[in-house]
Formats: structure tokens, sequence, C-alpha cells
């Protein structure tokens, strides 16, 4: 257990930054799963845009790896393009 006051509030930040965290993430990938399953062009040209908002945002934040939002982007793009 933490014994200065400074390391005490870092836990607690730390925990509440994981949650937020997790919760984003989570999110993310839903929305990447619903992405993938449409088969409607036009609600996959509505989508693609919020996710790859969802995927740069994770990325700035280090929540998520750079080249991982940036390969998730290219590969959900590609399946967008395919299905029109």
């Amino acid at each position: 257990m933490a014994n200065h006051k400074s390391a005490i509030k870092r836990i607690r930040a730390n925990a509440a930054k994981r949650l937020r965290n997790r919760y984003q993430a989570k999110t993310t990938r839903n929305a990447i799963k619903k992405l993938r399953t449409t088969t409607s062009v036009d609600e996959a040209n509505a989508l693609l845009p919020k996710v790859v908002s969802m995927l740069d945002r994770l990325a700035k934040k280090n929540v998520i790896h750079k080249r991982k939002a940036s390969n998730n982007k290219a590969k959900l793009t590609k399946f967008v393009n395919k299905l029109a």
C-alpha cells in the first residue's frame, strides 16, 4: 500500500483513467464490429468517419498504438470500399 499522499492520489487517478480508457476502447471495438457486420453501403459510409475518429482519439491518448489504429482504419476503409 502506498504511504505518501501523492502516491495515494496517483492510485486513485490511475484507476479513474483506466476505467475511462477501457470504456472508450470497448465502445470503439463495438463500433468496429457494427461496421464490419453491416451490409448497407449508406450505413457503412455513415459509420466509417465516426469509427475513424474514435480510433484516432484512442491512438492520440495512447490507449491503443498508433499503428494499430492505422491498420484498423486501412482495413475498415478497404471493407467499405469493397461494399460499393
